[in-house]
């Protein structure tokens, strides 16, 4: 099976880095950007898997840019990891057309777990969202199907 292909989009650039490193060693990083409008033009052009995508970023959020690539009809799987952790945000990740949410927080523990449930057709929401009001992830999927 060819190499995950991962495209990061955060902010902070300190945390762009830390991603690079952990995910690098198990994925294909194909680079990294800042802002929202840079991750809508990176993954046009580099066409990754994944897009690991934090929510408050300048110019364009990452709801912005995911709800655009979703008109775009781009294919890239889209995990929105963010220091959010209300359901307006959940809900609204999924319907923008994220297949995971990842706190922020846990990163090292789960950022590697959704981005492989999404490559094979599944969603992910951080154990730790589900479990803080027993939320449970199939509200989710059900509410916002892929």
């Amino acid at each position: 099976m060819a190499s995950v292909r991962v495209l990061l989009a955060d902010d902070h650039v300190q945390l762009l880095a830390e991603l690079g490193v952990q995910l690098g060693g198990v994925f294909e990083v194909v680079g990294a950007v800042e802002n929202g409008e840079q991750a809508v033009a990176a993954a046009i052009r580099l066409n990754p898997d994944v897009l690991v995508l934090d929510i408050s970023m300048p110019i364009m959020n990452g709801f912005e840019a995911a709800a655009r690539l979703r008109d775009l009809k781009c294919q890239t799987k889209i995990v929105i990891l963010t220091t959010y952790d209300d359901d307006e945000y959940i809900y609204e990740a999924f319907s923008v057309g994220a297949s995971a949410y990842v706190a922020k927080r846990h990163f090292g523990t789960d950022l590697v777990t959704a981005i492989r449930q999404v490559i094979h057709g599944n969603t992910f929401v951080s154990p730790s969202l589900l479990s803080t009001r027993g939320r449970d992830v199939t509200r989710f999927a059900a509410k916002y199907p892929l």
